[in-house]
Parts: C-alpha cells; sequence; structure tokens
C-alpha cells in the first residue's frame, strides 16, 4: 500500500506540529475533512485515502520554516517510508498548473531540486485525487472552510502575484466547476460552516 493509515497519518501530522507548530496544521486538517466529503460524493474516490491525503499535502512544513520548498521535503519524507502516491500529492498539490515555476512563493531550494519537480510535474499526468487536493488547499483556511476566492486572495496577499497567477486562479475555479459537475450541486453545500467562516473569520 503506498499511502499510510489513517492512524499514521495523524502520527505524522502530530508529530510534525511538535517539530515546527503553526496555522499550517489546522489548514491540514480542513483541507483532509473537505477531501473527505467530496469525495464521498464522487464515484471512484475513496472518502478515508482523500482524507489521508489532505492530512499529509503539506507534510513538508515538519522541518521548519520554509517557502514552496515544503512540496518536495514532504514528498521525500513520505516516499522515503514507502508512502510514494501520498508524496505526489505533496508535490502536485500547489500546482494547479502543472509547471514548477507556477508555486505560490518563490523557490527556496537548489537549482537541481527545482529541475527535479519540473519534471516530476511535466511528466505527471494529474487524476481526480491530484485535482480534489488542489481544490480542497483552496477552500480550507486554519479557521474553517471558505469561499474559494477568499482563499486565492489570501494566498496572493501573503506570496505575491506572478505571472501565473490569473492562470492559477482560472485552473482552480475550473477543477471546482469540475468537480460540481460530477457531484450535482455546489461543493459549499458540502462544508460545514463555510458562509460563517468566510465573511466573519480573521484570516491567519
Amino acid at each position: 500500500m503506498s499511502i499510510p493509515t489513517l492512524a499514521e497519518a495523524n502520527q505524522f501530522l502530530e508529530e510534525s506540529e511538535r517539530l515546527n507548530s503553526g496555522p499550517w496544521v489546522a489548514h491540514s486538517m480542513y483541507a483532509a475533512q473537505a477531501a473527505e466529503l467530496i469525495a464521498a460524493h464522487v464515484p471512484d474516490l475513496d472518502p478515508a485515502r482523500a482524507r489521508i491525503f489532505g492530512l499529509l499535502h503539506d507534510i513538508g512544513r515538519r522541518f521548519g520554516v520554509t517557502d514552496m520548498r515544503h512540496v518536495l521535503d514532504g514528498y521525500r519524507f513520505l516516499a522515503e517510508r514507502g508512502f510514494e502516491e501520498s508524496g505526489r500529492i505533496c508535490l502536485t498539490h500547489s500546482f494547479p498548473i502543472p509547471d514548477a515555476h507556477c508555486g505560490s512563493g518563490e523557490w527556496d531550494g537548489s537549482a537541481a531540486e527545482f529541475s527535479f519537480i519540473q519534471d516530476y510535474l511535466q511528466r505527471t499526468r494529474y487524476n481526480d485525487y491530484d485535482r480534489l487536493l488542489q481544490l480542497c488547499d483552496a477552500l480550507a483556511l486554519p479557521s474553517g472552510f471558505c469561499l474559494i476566492e477568499k482563499r486565492l486572495l489570501d494566498v496572493t496577499l501573503r506570496r505575491g502575484f506572478n505571472a501565473c497567477t490569473l492562470a492559477k486562479w482560472k485552473a482552480f475555479l475550473q477543477i471546482q466547476r469540475d468537480f460540481e459537475a460530477v457531484i450535482g450541486h455546489s461543493i459549499y453545500d458540502l462544508l460545514p460552516g463555510v458562509v460563517e467562516n468566510t465573511f466573519k473569520a480573521r484570516i491567519l
């Protein structure tokens, strides 16, 4: 099995919070819950598997405060333990456009590591789990679920606007439309507290 159990995923997250606590932990838990809730309405997706992917998508942040390097750190952490499929989500979740130049932030690793990510993304054909976690990453603030537009703006205000930003926003919104076409209604119908959190919560 190329993914950890739910118990193992929770243990990894708990360990990581002790190593590098921060809002990313709560964000990961909400992303996991969103992935589970949406996957339950999509044929051929396993809600339990989706939840595990959500819990671990930012696990590279256990190694300290980094920018885009966390995607590679997470991939390596999981792949080295035999969890290649979960590691894949660490790499793909930040790139709805499969181009390493289109991350939301600065690359803070080596040139060789950047080339590895670029090659990985360009030879990877995204599946529904990749796209689901890209979507759920964009639906979860540390304080709860929110409209995707609020999360995209939150990330841009913190990380900056680049040549890929508008194209990325369009890609995220297309993923939302694609999943809504499958489930037959708005994804927000599945996310408890999304209205209250979007319009009342302070962004962290």
